[in-house]
């Protein structure tokens, strides 16, 4: 299962990614997109990552960023306040927004420090950069990011200023939108589970290794749990039904696999 992720630096992706994310690398580059990139490969999708950082050919990696964005079906464009303070993002979101109408290009949103109103009606610091925009470019460059801003405002996205979850859970919640989007399996809940049996199971044999106490058998049910869970997972993934997991579990009753 392909879980790469590639980023916007002058590297070119080693395959056409799933999903393109747009972000401002002063912001998000080390949290939260950091989270969002781990849980998406996770997933088994290819990513990659097109942020305004500094000390890269600019010009390469606009053209880098701009193949990316036509390669991937599904484009996340973090926005934040430094987000709109480079015109290099701004110009992907343009591109990402052309996608969308010209290719069925999905995007999905995500406003980090910005409430959508302020982004669509590019009020408050917004106002005030777009003021400096128009001092130092002409309207038929500032234009269409003002209207970009206006659009990605319109779509139904991801309000992280109103929402008490940690940044971990936001991006786990993004990542279950865009599997579906992308007609993808969503395991993440088993994961963590696993995850957690899988402690437990340490647990126990290392107070049975140090003890020789009676964990043994909580030690084999916590075993018995995971694979349980590992095999619902494969089930999910190849999008079995649970009727054929009922039917697994008959056949290993009486050894006999399908």
């Amino acid at each position: 299962m392909k879980n790469s992720s590639s980023s916007g630096g002058g590297t070119a992706p080693q395959e056409k990614p799933d999903v393109f994310i747009s972000f401002s690398e002063e912001d998000t580059g080390k949290g939260f997109v950091s989270h969002l990139d781990a849980i998406l490969a996770r997933h088994g999708l290819t990513t990659y990552k097109g942020s305004n950082k500094l000390g890269t050919d600019d010009y390469l990696s606009s053209k880098l960023r701009k193949a990316a964005i036509l390669d991937a079906p599904l484009s996340i464009t973090v926005l934040s306040r430094n987000f709109v303070v480079s015109p290099s993002l701004l110009d992907d979101l343009v591109e990402i927004l052309q996608g969308s109408k010209t290719k069925k290009k999905m995007i999905v949103p995500v406003f980090y420090d910005l409430e959508p109103s302020t982004v669509r009606k590019q009020v408050g610091t917004i106002g005030e950069q777009f003021e400096k925009y128009g001092e130092m470019f002409k309207d038929d460059k500032v234009h269409p990011w003002k209207k970009a801003l206006t659009e990605a405002a319109s779509y139904s996205g991801w309000d992280c200023t109103v929402n008490v979850r940690t940044e971990h859970e936001i991006a786990e919640e993004i990542a279950k939108d865009v599997l579906q989007k992308l007609d993808r399996v969503y395991v993440g809940d088993l994961d963590v589970q696993i995850d957690k049996l899988e402690q437990l199971a340490r647990f126990f044999q290392q107070k049975i290794s140090q003890t020789h106490s009676g964990n043994e058998k909580n030690y084999k049910l916590t075993l018995e749990r995971i694979e349980r869970l590992k095999m619902e997972k494969k089930l999910r993934l190849l999008r079995l039904t649970p009727d054929l997991l009922s039917h697994m579990e008959i056949s290993k009753t009486t050894n006999t696999y399908f």
